[in-house]
């Protein structure tokens, strides 16, 4: 089997040297009490195989532009969410002001994410994905939509919605409310926009 994105050195059955570094079965095993079922160790590897082919897609285009994963998840979201505080963005990907900073600094510099002053708070800073973003945005996109509509038609009919209902369920209880009004929000976004350009 060929891997495209795992550095294999990295994957180890040496049960010597996880004893060595203290990462042993029997270790987790006293640890943590019983072992869990195989067949939850199997969706844990298969959720690592299925980002890696996710998020491989777009970036053989991403690294075109000098960005990374941390550019996409920013991209997506000012794209799909036209206006998004900086504050909410930070929510949404729960990472540190300097990270997204340096981040959007390069975004903004490259033209790819324009920032505007709220209207009633001028200290409230607004952004928007330019149409160079846009275009980004949406072909990156339909590189992980076309993955993830081919496993959904692989899986069969009823799999759309019980995977919604598995990835919403993966998400913590006290984010899964805010998550589901953004994905609303944004997939109502999308079918106006459809429906102003028919």
């Amino acid at each position: 089997m060929a891997f495209k994105y795992v550095n294999m050195a990295d994957i180890t059955r040496d049960r010597s040297a996880a004893r060595r570094n203290g990462s042993s079965r029997e270790g987790a095993e006293e640890a943590e009490g019983a072992p869990p079922p195989a067949g939850l160790i199997t969706h844990v590897e298969l959720l690592f195989f299925a980002y890696r082919d996710f998020t491989g897609d777009p970036d053989a285009v991403l690294a075109q532009y000098g960005f990374g994963r941390a550019h996409h998840r920013v991209l997506h979201f000012v794209h799909r969410n036209p206006g998004l505080r900086v504050a909410n963005l930070l929510e949404i990907l729960k990472i540190t002001k300097q990270s997204l900073a340096r981040v959007l600094k390069q975004l903004i510099g490259d033209g790819f994410v324009a920032q505007r002053a709220g209207a009633e708070d001028r200290r409230e800073r607004l952004l928007y994905a330019t149409l160079k973003g846009s275009r980004l945005a949406e072909r990156l996109m339909a590189l992980q939509i076309s993955r993830v509509a081919a496993a959904l038609k692989a899986a069969g009919p009823e799999a759309e919605a019980a995977t919604k209902r598995f990835l919403l369920a993966m998400i913590a209880d006290d984010d899964r409310a805010q998550v589901e009004a953004l994905v609303r929000i944004a997939e109502h976004e999308a079918r106006t926009s459809e429906e102003d350009r028919s």
